[in-house]
Protein backbone atom coordinates (compact mmCIF):
# COMPACT_ATOMS: atom_id res chain seq x y z
CA UNK A 1 0.00 0.00 0.00
CA UNK A 2 2.13 2.85 -1.22
CA UNK A 3 0.67 6.79 -0.72
CA UNK A 4 2.69 9.42 -2.56
CA UNK A 5 2.21 12.92 -1.33
CA UNK A 6 2.38 16.06 -2.55
CA UNK A 7 4.90 18.43 -0.71
CA UNK A 8 3.88 21.43 -2.12
CA UNK A 9 0.25 21.21 -2.34
CA UNK A 10 -1.88 23.44 0.00
CA UNK A 11 -2.06 26.96 1.70
CA UNK A 12 0.54 25.91 4.28
CA UNK A 13 2.77 23.51 2.26
CA UNK A 14 5.34 22.23 2.56
CA UNK A 15 5.42 22.02 6.66
CA UNK A 16 1.94 20.97 7.00
CA UNK A 17 2.61 18.09 4.60
CA UNK A 18 5.46 17.15 6.76
CA UNK A 19 3.36 17.27 9.84
CA UNK A 20 0.78 14.90 8.47
CA UNK A 21 3.54 12.56 7.64
CA UNK A 22 5.29 12.57 11.24
CA UNK A 23 1.87 11.69 12.15
CA UNK A 24 1.06 8.90 9.19
CA UNK A 25 3.90 7.49 10.44
CA UNK A 26 2.73 7.20 13.98
CA UNK A 27 1.43 3.34 15.49
CA UNK A 28 -2.04 5.09 15.88
CA UNK A 29 -2.87 5.88 12.40
CA UNK A 30 -0.78 2.28 10.93
CA UNK A 31 -3.65 0.11 12.92
CA UNK A 32 -6.04 1.29 11.05
CA UNK A 33 -5.05 -1.12 8.21
CA UNK A 34 -4.52 -4.87 7.32
CA UNK A 35 -1.19 -3.40 5.69
CA UNK A 36 1.15 -1.08 7.24
CA UNK A 37 1.11 2.31 4.75
CA UNK A 38 4.57 2.88 2.81
CA UNK A 39 4.75 6.93 2.33
CA UNK A 40 6.34 9.08 -0.15
CA UNK A 41 6.51 12.95 -0.70
CA UNK A 42 6.63 14.12 -4.11
CA UNK A 43 8.57 17.86 -4.32
CA UNK A 44 11.56 19.82 -4.63
CA UNK A 45 14.50 17.88 -3.10
CA UNK A 46 16.83 20.69 -1.72
CA UNK A 47 12.79 22.11 0.04
CA UNK A 48 11.83 18.96 0.94
CA UNK A 49 14.72 16.59 2.16
CA UNK A 50 15.92 19.06 5.08
CA UNK A 51 11.92 19.56 6.83
CA UNK A 52 12.27 15.63 6.69
CA UNK A 53 15.71 15.44 8.59
CA UNK A 54 14.47 17.63 11.04
CA UNK A 55 11.89 15.49 11.63
CA UNK A 56 14.09 12.49 11.67
CA UNK A 57 11.36 11.25 8.74
CA UNK A 58 14.06 10.97 6.38
CA UNK A 59 14.56 7.17 6.93
CA UNK A 60 10.34 6.48 7.18
CA UNK A 61 8.94 8.70 4.21
CA UNK A 62 10.60 8.24 1.03
CA UNK A 63 11.24 11.39 -1.28
CA UNK A 64 10.21 11.68 -5.03
CA UNK A 65 12.30 14.49 -6.64
CA UNK A 66 10.43 16.94 -8.51
CA UNK A 67 11.78 20.52 -9.83
CA UNK A 68 8.77 22.59 -10.02
CA UNK A 69 5.74 23.78 -8.43
CA UNK A 70 2.00 23.97 -9.45
CA UNK A 71 1.12 26.92 -7.78
CA UNK A 72 -2.94 28.22 -6.69
CA UNK A 73 -2.82 30.96 -9.45
CA UNK A 74 -1.53 28.44 -12.48
CA UNK A 75 -4.55 27.54 -14.94
CA UNK A 76 -4.41 23.99 -15.40
CA UNK A 77 -3.88 24.14 -19.31
CA UNK A 78 -0.33 26.41 -17.98
CA UNK A 79 0.11 23.55 -15.37
CA UNK A 80 -0.72 20.68 -17.75
CA UNK A 81 1.95 21.70 -20.74
CA UNK A 82 4.49 23.78 -19.05
CA UNK A 83 5.22 22.85 -15.67
CA UNK A 84 5.94 19.02 -16.41
CA UNK A 85 8.47 18.48 -13.67
CA UNK A 86 5.89 19.54 -11.16
CA UNK A 87 5.21 17.68 -8.46
CA UNK A 88 1.27 16.75 -9.21
CA UNK A 89 2.72 15.67 -12.68
CA UNK A 90 5.64 13.42 -11.66
CA UNK A 91 2.97 11.97 -8.84
CA UNK A 92 0.51 11.34 -11.44
CA UNK A 93 3.12 9.28 -13.64
CA UNK A 94 4.33 7.56 -11.08
CA UNK A 95 0.56 6.22 -10.22
CA UNK A 96 0.44 5.80 -13.94
CA UNK A 97 3.43 3.39 -13.94
CA UNK A 98 2.39 1.68 -10.74
CA UNK A 99 5.58 2.81 -8.65
CA UNK A 100 2.94 4.23 -6.39
CA UNK A 101 -0.55 3.43 -5.61
CA UNK A 102 -2.21 6.56 -4.87
CA UNK A 103 -1.47 10.38 -5.36
CA UNK A 104 -3.02 12.59 -1.80
CA UNK A 105 -2.67 16.42 -2.76
CA UNK A 106 -3.92 19.56 -1.36
CA UNK A 107 -2.78 21.71 -4.37
CA UNK A 108 -4.37 23.54 -7.07
CA UNK A 109 -7.83 21.65 -7.45
CA UNK A 110 -7.79 22.26 -11.72
CA UNK A 111 -4.03 21.55 -12.22
CA UNK A 112 -4.49 17.97 -10.40
CA UNK A 113 -7.67 16.97 -11.88
CA UNK A 114 -6.43 18.26 -15.66
CA UNK A 115 -3.00 16.30 -15.00
CA UNK A 116 -4.66 13.57 -13.78
CA UNK A 117 -6.95 13.52 -16.60
CA UNK A 118 -4.35 13.24 -19.24
CA UNK A 119 -1.53 10.67 -17.69
CA UNK A 120 -4.16 8.68 -15.61
CA UNK A 121 -6.65 8.67 -18.61
CA UNK A 122 -10.85 7.84 -17.45
CA UNK A 123 -12.06 4.59 -16.87
CA UNK A 124 -14.19 2.99 -19.78
CA UNK A 125 -17.44 4.54 -20.38
CA UNK A 126 -16.71 7.59 -18.33
CA UNK A 127 -16.20 11.07 -20.30
CA UNK A 128 -15.05 13.01 -17.13
CA UNK A 129 -13.49 12.41 -13.41
CA UNK A 130 -15.70 13.86 -10.45
CA UNK A 131 -14.66 14.92 -7.38
CA UNK A 132 -16.67 12.62 -4.32
CA UNK A 133 -17.01 14.65 -1.12
CA UNK A 134 -18.46 12.78 2.07
CA UNK A 135 -20.29 14.76 4.27
CA UNK A 136 -22.12 13.72 7.69
CA UNK A 137 -25.31 12.63 8.16
CA UNK A 138 -27.51 11.93 10.87
CA UNK A 139 -27.33 8.95 13.41
CA UNK A 140 -23.58 8.59 12.55
CA UNK A 141 -24.35 7.97 9.08
CA UNK A 142 -22.44 9.79 5.78
CA UNK A 143 -23.32 10.91 2.56
CA UNK A 144 -21.73 11.29 -0.62
CA UNK A 145 -21.48 14.37 -3.03
CA UNK A 146 -20.53 14.39 -6.26
CA UNK A 147 -19.23 16.30 -8.22
CA UNK A 148 -18.04 18.88 -5.13
CA UNK A 149 -16.11 20.62 -7.89
CA UNK A 150 -14.09 19.89 -10.96
CA UNK A 151 -16.77 20.14 -13.31
CA UNK A 152 -18.63 23.35 -13.36
CA UNK A 153 -20.86 22.73 -15.97
CA UNK A 154 -22.47 19.52 -17.08
CA UNK A 155 -24.26 17.20 -19.18
CA UNK A 156 -27.43 14.75 -18.26
CA UNK A 157 -24.77 11.84 -19.39
CA UNK A 158 -22.43 13.57 -17.44
CA UNK A 159 -24.27 13.26 -14.02
CA UNK A 160 -25.53 9.78 -14.70
CA UNK A 161 -22.34 8.81 -15.19
CA UNK A 162 -21.42 10.68 -11.57
CA UNK A 163 -24.44 8.47 -9.98
CA UNK A 164 -23.03 5.18 -11.29
CA UNK A 165 -19.05 5.99 -9.80
CA UNK A 166 -20.72 7.14 -6.62
CA UNK A 167 -23.08 4.09 -5.68
CA UNK A 168 -20.06 1.81 -6.62
CA UNK A 169 -18.31 3.80 -4.21
CA UNK A 170 -20.79 3.47 -1.71
CA UNK A 171 -20.80 -0.05 -1.96
CA UNK A 172 -17.02 -0.45 -1.99
CA UNK A 173 -15.76 1.47 0.75
CA UNK A 174 -18.52 1.93 2.79
CA UNK A 175 -20.47 -1.75 2.84
CA UNK A 176 -23.68 -0.19 1.67
CA UNK A 177 -25.72 -2.75 -0.69
CA UNK A 178 -27.71 -0.86 -2.76
CA UNK A 179 -26.91 2.85 -2.24
CA UNK A 180 -30.17 4.96 -2.37
CA UNK A 181 -29.35 8.13 -5.09
CA UNK A 182 -30.60 11.22 -5.49
CA UNK A 183 -30.19 14.20 -8.08
CA UNK A 184 -30.17 17.89 -6.27
CA UNK A 185 -32.88 20.01 -7.62
CA UNK A 186 -34.33 23.00 -6.26
CA UNK A 187 -37.85 21.17 -5.73
CA UNK A 188 -39.11 17.33 -5.08
CA UNK A 189 -41.27 17.62 -7.36
CA UNK A 190 -40.31 16.32 -10.90
CA UNK A 191 -41.61 19.15 -12.70
CA UNK A 192 -38.90 21.79 -11.07
CA UNK A 193 -35.57 22.24 -12.21
CA UNK A 194 -33.77 22.55 -15.29
CA UNK A 195 -34.08 21.03 -18.45
CA UNK A 196 -30.89 19.16 -18.03
CA UNK A 197 -31.91 18.18 -14.46
CA UNK A 198 -35.10 16.60 -15.82
CA UNK A 199 -33.47 15.00 -18.46
CA UNK A 200 -31.22 13.25 -15.71
CA UNK A 201 -33.93 12.80 -13.79
CA UNK A 202 -35.40 10.93 -16.49
CA UNK A 203 -32.40 8.85 -17.55
CA UNK A 204 -31.64 7.79 -13.75
CA UNK A 205 -35.15 6.41 -13.67
CA UNK A 206 -33.66 3.83 -16.36
CA UNK A 207 -31.21 2.66 -15.12
CA UNK A 208 -30.36 -0.16 -12.14
CA UNK A 209 -29.14 1.98 -9.47
CA UNK A 210 -31.42 2.64 -7.07
CA UNK A 211 -32.47 6.12 -7.75
CA UNK A 212 -35.17 7.80 -5.54
CA UNK A 213 -35.97 11.37 -7.20
CA UNK A 214 -34.83 14.87 -6.72
CA UNK A 215 -33.29 15.69 -3.50
CA UNK A 216 -33.35 19.63 -1.64
CA UNK A 217 -30.07 20.97 0.21
CA UNK A 218 -32.45 19.82 3.09
CA UNK A 219 -31.91 16.58 2.55
CA UNK A 220 -28.07 16.61 2.24
CA UNK A 221 -27.96 15.34 6.22
CA UNK A 222 -30.68 13.15 6.63
CA UNK A 223 -30.86 9.75 6.73
CA UNK A 224 -32.94 8.76 3.23
CA UNK A 225 -30.14 9.07 1.12
CA UNK A 226 -26.46 8.10 0.24
CA UNK A 227 -25.39 9.72 -2.81
CA UNK A 228 -26.23 12.97 -4.28
CA UNK A 229 -25.55 13.96 -7.66
CA UNK A 230 -24.80 17.43 -8.89
CA UNK A 231 -22.65 19.56 -11.08
CA UNK A 232 -19.54 20.71 -9.86
CA UNK A 233 -20.47 24.58 -9.52
CA UNK A 234 -23.47 23.52 -6.92
CA UNK A 235 -21.37 20.93 -5.38
CA UNK A 236 -18.78 23.07 -4.47
CA UNK A 237 -21.04 26.09 -3.32
CA UNK A 238 -22.84 23.88 -0.90
CA UNK A 239 -19.83 21.85 0.43
CA UNK A 240 -18.13 25.22 0.66
CA UNK A 241 -21.97 26.53 2.61
CA UNK A 242 -21.30 23.72 4.93
CA UNK A 243 -18.04 23.83 5.99
CA UNK A 244 -18.92 27.82 6.79
CA UNK A 245 -21.71 27.02 8.61
CA UNK A 246 -19.87 24.54 10.94
CA UNK A 247 -17.14 27.19 11.79
CA UNK A 248 -20.35 29.68 12.32
CA UNK A 249 -21.87 27.07 14.78
CA UNK A 250 -18.64 26.33 16.26
CA UNK A 251 -17.25 29.64 16.95
CA UNK A 252 -21.28 30.86 18.20
CA UNK A 253 -21.32 28.05 20.84
CA UNK A 254 -18.20 28.88 21.91
CA UNK A 255 -18.73 32.77 22.09
CA UNK A 256 -21.98 31.83 24.45
CA UNK A 257 -21.41 29.14 26.13
CA UNK A 258 -18.33 31.30 27.69
CA UNK A 259 -20.01 34.43 28.30
CA UNK A 260 -20.82 34.35 31.86
CA UNK A 261 -20.03 32.15 34.87
CA UNK A 262 -23.24 30.23 34.69
CA UNK A 263 -22.39 29.08 31.18
CA UNK A 264 -19.10 28.30 31.87
CA UNK A 265 -20.48 26.25 34.39
CA UNK A 266 -22.60 24.49 31.86
CA UNK A 267 -20.47 23.95 29.19
CA UNK A 268 -17.95 22.08 31.76
CA UNK A 269 -20.53 20.00 33.05
CA UNK A 270 -21.54 19.01 28.83
CA UNK A 271 -17.69 18.89 27.95
CA UNK A 272 -18.08 15.41 26.88
CA UNK A 273 -21.41 16.33 24.57
CA UNK A 274 -19.66 19.38 23.20
CA UNK A 275 -16.81 17.32 21.97
CA UNK A 276 -18.52 14.41 20.47
CA UNK A 277 -20.43 17.42 18.74
CA UNK A 278 -17.24 19.70 17.39
CA UNK A 279 -15.50 16.08 16.23
CA UNK A 280 -18.95 15.45 13.97
CA UNK A 281 -18.92 19.06 12.36
CA UNK A 282 -15.22 19.35 12.11
CA UNK A 283 -14.68 19.75 8.53
CA UNK A 284 -11.20 18.27 8.68
CA UNK A 285 -12.62 14.72 9.68
CA UNK A 286 -14.29 14.38 6.26
CA UNK A 287 -11.75 15.84 4.13
CA UNK A 288 -9.94 13.49 1.36
CA UNK A 289 -12.04 13.63 -1.74
CA UNK A 290 -11.48 10.98 -4.59
CA UNK A 291 -11.35 11.87 -8.05
CA UNK A 292 -13.22 9.23 -9.12
CA UNK A 293 -13.49 8.13 -13.29
CA UNK A 294 -9.78 7.63 -13.13
CA UNK A 295 -7.63 4.95 -14.03
CA UNK A 296 -5.78 5.36 -10.98
CA UNK A 297 -6.48 6.68 -7.65
CA UNK A 298 -5.78 10.38 -6.71
CA UNK A 299 -7.77 11.92 -3.41
CA UNK A 300 -7.91 15.96 -3.44
CA UNK A 301 -7.57 17.38 -0.28
CA UNK A 302 -9.00 20.90 1.05
CA UNK A 303 -5.87 23.74 0.58
CA UNK A 304 -6.40 25.26 3.60
CA UNK A 305 -6.61 21.68 5.72
CA UNK A 306 -4.51 21.47 8.34
CA UNK A 307 -1.93 18.57 9.78
CA UNK A 308 -4.82 16.25 11.08
CA UNK A 309 -7.25 16.98 7.95
CA UNK A 310 -4.41 15.71 5.90
CA UNK A 311 -4.04 12.28 7.11
CA UNK A 312 -7.41 12.18 6.71
CA UNK A 313 -6.96 12.51 3.01
CA UNK A 314 -4.08 9.79 3.44
CA UNK A 315 -6.39 7.57 5.37
CA UNK A 316 -9.07 7.40 2.39
CA UNK A 317 -6.19 6.76 -0.48
CA UNK A 318 -5.21 3.77 1.72
CA UNK A 319 -8.61 2.73 2.05
CA UNK A 320 -9.23 2.82 -1.73
CA UNK A 321 -5.94 1.03 -2.37
CA UNK A 322 -6.78 -1.69 0.22
CA UNK A 323 -10.22 -2.18 -1.19
CA UNK A 324 -9.00 -2.63 -5.01
CA UNK A 325 -11.81 0.51 -5.12
CA UNK A 326 -10.31 1.14 -8.94
CA UNK A 327 -11.37 -2.30 -10.28
CA UNK A 328 -14.48 -2.65 -8.54
CA UNK A 329 -15.64 0.91 -9.74
CA UNK A 330 -14.60 -0.65 -13.09
CA UNK A 331 -16.28 -3.68 -13.01
CA UNK A 332 -19.69 -2.24 -11.99
CA UNK A 333 -19.31 1.08 -14.41
CA UNK A 334 -18.78 -2.01 -17.63
CA UNK A 335 -21.81 -3.68 -16.37
CA UNK A 336 -24.32 -0.33 -16.36
CA UNK A 337 -22.91 2.00 -18.98
CA UNK A 338 -22.98 1.12 -22.65
CA UNK A 339 -18.98 1.46 -23.52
Amino acid sequence: MRILVDGHGGDSAPEMVIDALELASSATFIKQFPVTPKLGIVGQEEVILPLLQARGLESKVDLVPATEVVGMCDSPSHALRRKKGSSIHIGAAMVRDGEWDALVSAGNTGALMAISKVILRTLPGIDRPAIASMIPAVHHGRTLMLDAGANSECTSDHLVQFAIMGSCYMQAAEGIENPRVGLLNIGSEEIKGTDIIKLTSSKLSETALNYIGNVEGTDLFGNNIDVVVCDGFVGNVALKTMEGTARFLADSMKSELTSDVVSKAGALLASSALKRFKDKVNPGKYNGAPLLGLNGIVVKSHGGTDAEGFVSAIAVACKEVSENLTDRITESVQEWVEI
